[in-house]
């Protein structure tokens, strides 16, 4: 899959979309799902043109790829998901490919929380 700029996070990223932000540093931004799927929702995308988890895994810099796991810890406290803050737990998500789903041509991960996830649509291997 190669990178397509005119996807809706590039579009976002160059302020072009307007987001509701939650969080942003030098190498990513955190804003609100537009069609949030549980009570806490939550994007969390590098600033960099990577297409999946397996591009930006191979492409990332140490700094990109430290920041976007500071990033989501950041998103969890902020929005009191993080068990260490007293809240209940989350899901992380990173959508990939055709078969997994992925919507966005954009590697991002969804961050969902302040409300049970159960196991729907989870099967046992």
């Amino acid at each position: 899959m190669s990178y397509d700029e005119n996807n809706i996070f590039a579009k976002i990223l160059r302020g072009e979309i307007p987001c509701n932000k939650i969080y942003e540093d030098d190498f990513v931004l955190s804003f609100h799902d537009i069609n949030p799927q549980k009570k806490i929702h939550v994007l969390v995308i590098p600033k960099g043109s990577y297409t999946d988890v397996d591009d930006f895994s191979k492409r990332a810099s140490k700094d990109e790829i430290s920041s976007l796991m500071q990033a989501v810890a950041e998103v969890c406290k902020i929005n009191k998901l993080s068990l260490s803050e007293g809240g209940n737990g989350f899901r992380l998500i990173a959508n990939t490919g055709p078969d997994g789903s992925q919507e966005v041509p954009h590697f991002h991960y969804h961050v969902m929380g302040g409300e049970p996830m159960g196991l729907r649509g989870l099967r046992k291997v």
